[in-house]
Formats: structure tokens, sequence, C-alpha cells
């Protein structure tokens, strides 16, 4: 008798045990979604949290041969960053043709009458040398710097805003590029740069060119102009007020690490546009981290220096003055 009732005991534990299985297979049958694991909670350390620097200052630069052409093809060794005379450490070194932001500040004063089917063309070519990834705006200016197209990467519409461009009024140049710098802060690449064409000059901005340059140490884009003129205006010294126009395009792009051209001959805008398309999809992007770390919004001055390989003619190297570090 005690045998039975043992086997009994062991046979109620036995459907039990199954009728649990089946119940627990009938449970996992109904989950629908994957079975997602939740790590308990951590716990939070006593130890101060470390965090580490990441900031990195990029510099662009371009460099070239005694005729102005390119020189591409460099290594790392061959550049030296300087800040406030202080030798950094390069942590970063491209040469990639990444995408841009640009601007192109166009002008349509009535100065530019007899050049802007020209300038147009111009314009029009340097967008067509543009890589997909790029994006653009346009300001035209003449009385006033207006916003002709936000950010957009469809050259149709820009070519069709520039046809409807008429020349006109006087050349308010510096609000136009300081329209163009505060439209820049909705780029969405990293490299950016303006482009102005026009005949240089101003008699017609609120602002004047300290506020335009005190902007541009604030930022990281790169002035490139084409002065658009027809002759050599800095050609006649009884009439050195004809120079003012090109030397200040001339200090705002040599300020940022860009160039400044001017253009003695129209047919030669779209070469130069091209050739300006060219320089900002073939220079060197260096990177550093300060060894400076304060955070005291002082102006920080960078200088670039070269070691040309063995056998290279004299090169010139562009790159912007400098930046102000981050406010306390």
């Amino acid at each position: 008798m005690p045998n039975a009732a043992k086997l009994f005991r062991w046979g109620c534990a036995a459907l039990a045990i199954v009728a649990l299985m089946f119940v627990c297979g009938q449970v996992y049958g109904q989950q629908t979604g994957p079975l997602i694991y939740k790590p308990p909670p951590q716990v939070k350390s006593h130890l101060p949290e470390i965090r580490k620097d990441v900031r990195l200052v990029d510099v662009n630069v371009t460099v070239t041969d005694p005729y102005g052409r390119l020189v591409t093809g460099l290594a790392q060794d061959n550049f030296q960053v300087y800040e406030d005379g202080r030798e950094q450490e390069i942590m970063r070194f491209e040469e990639d043709d990444v995408p841009i932001s640009i601007g192109v500040i166009f002008d349509v004063s009535g100065s530019m009458a007899e050049k802007i089917s020209k300038s147009r063309m111009a314009a029009v070519q340097f967008f067509k040398t543009a890589n997909p990834a790029d994006e653009f705006f346009l300001v035209d200016f003449a009385d006033r710097a207006e916003l002709a197209t936000v950010f957009t990467s469809s050259i149709e519409e820009l070519q069709n805003r520039l046809l409807f461009s008429a020349p006109k009024g006087m050349t308010a140049l510096l609000d136009a590029v300081y329209l163009g710098m505060s439209e820049m802060k909705g780029a969405h690449n990293t490299r950016k740069a303006l482009l102005i064409i026009s005949d240089g000059g101003d008699n017609h901005s609120r602002y004047d060119e300290s506020d335009v340059k005190r902007f541009l140490r604030e930022s990281d884009v790169q002035i490139y102009a084409i002065g658009v003129y027809g002759f050599d205006p800095c050609g006649d010294p009884a009439q050195p007020e004809l120079c003012a126009g090109p030397e200040m395009l001339g200090d705002l792009a040599e300020m940022t690490g860009g160039r400044s051209f001017i253009v003695k001959n129209l047919d030669d805008l779209g070469d130069i546009a091209t050739k300006i398309s060219m320089e900002l999809r073939n220079q060197y992007v260096l990177g550093y981290r300060p060894s400076n770390t304060k955070d005291d919004g002082k102006w920080r001055k960078i200088r670039v220096k070269l070691h040309p390989p063995r056998g290279l003619p004299p090169l010139t190297v562009y790159s912007r003055y400098g930046y102000f570090a981050p406010g306390p």
C-alpha cells in the first residue's frame, strides 16, 4: 500500500509539471514581438565624471605655385600649424572633396549693367561644377541686399533667379556680405564659403567694413571674390579711388584664407569661376586641438607653415588668420 501511495504522489507531481509546461508554452506562444532583455538599473558611481574635450580647430589651406596653380598631393609632414606662436599637434589631415555650403553674393547694381550678362554666365558655370551634395543660396544686392533663394541644390532654380535680376541702383556690398554670413548659420555642411561677384566698392550699406570683418572673425566661412571690371582698376595712380573696391574684396578674402581675383578681361570670368570651384574642392584641412584650453573668448592667431618637398618652386599658402576662443 505505501508503494501505491508513493506512485500516486509521483504521478500527481508529473501531471503538475506537464500542466505548468503547457501553460508556459501557451503564454510564450502568444508573444508577438521579440523577447527584449532589460538590464538591471546601473548603480551610480561615486567617482567624479571624466569629460574629454574633443574640440578641434579646422584650418582650410590652399597651396599654389608661382603661377597660381593648385598644388595637391602634399602630406601632413609638409605642414606645421601655430596658434599664438606655439606649434600645435595636427590631429586630423584631409584632402578630400567634401560637400560644401556656398552662398553667392551677386551684384545687380547699376554699375554692373554692361557686365551683368557675362557675370551671370560665370555664376552658372560655378554652380555647374558643384558636387551633388553641395548646397547654395543666392543673395543679390543693389540699393539693398536681398535673399533671392534659401539653401538649395537646384541649379535650375538658382539660374532662373539670376535671370530675373535687372541691374539698377547703388551698391550695398557690405550689407550683402553681412546677410550672407547670417544665412550661413543654417548651413548643413561643415565646409562653408561665400563667393562675391561684384565690380567692388560700396556706397549704400548700413554696415561698415569693420562690422563685416568682426563678423568674419567669429565664423569659419571662407570668402572668395571675383572683381568684375574689364580693365585694371589699380593701374592709374591718378585715380587711387578706383582701387578701393578691389582692395576691400582682397582684405575680406585674405583674412578668411580665401582669394580675390581682379578680372580685366570679361571673357575670363567663366574660367576664373571654374578655378575657384576647383580650389574649394582641392584644399587641405588641418585639424588640431588647441594647447590653450582656456575658454576666455579671446582672439587666437593662426599661422600655417609649409615645408615643401625638395625640387618644388616657392609655394604660397592661404589660410585664415585666426579665430575667437569660446567665451567663459
